[in-house]
């Protein structure tokens, strides 16, 4: 069983908007922190977003704030990340990550890893 999978990926134009999801199976969700990370190529693995296990507080990269919205479904195992006005180089790998605390997540020592949905935005 995968821990956590990613979903919603795919090929945008600049401006336009995409959902991602990550499931988590096998773990006890509610009780963890999660994150979302993106890698574009020949970039090391980029901070995102991060949420708390409670879905109450949440934290940016300075790079999508006001434009990427973290959010999570407990009920459904669920996070997601809802990106708007999206540019180039927002084309990346995004993984989902979950993580005891939120800080150590927000560096990348995560529990467990997503493998990643591709996001491409055309100019």
């Amino acid at each position: 069983q995968v821990p956590l999978v990613e979903s919603g990926g795919g090929l945008v134009q600049a401006g336009g908007s995409l959902r991602l999801s990550c499931v988590a199976s096998g773990l006890p969700f509610s009780t963890y922190a999660m994150a979302w990370f993106r890698q574009a190529p020949g970039k090391g693995r980029e901070w995102v977003a991060t949420i708390g296990s409670g879905g109450v507080i949440t934290y940016y990269a300075d790079s999508v704030k006001g434009r990427f919205t973290i959010s999570r479904d407990n009920a459904k195992n669920t996070v997601y990340l809802q990106m708007n006005s999206l540019k180039p180089d927002d084309t990346a790998v995004y993984y989902c990550a979950a993580g005891q605390r939120v800080a150590p997540l927000r560096i990348g020592a995560a529990a467990y890893w997503g493998q990643g949905t591709q996001v491409t935005v055309s100019s």
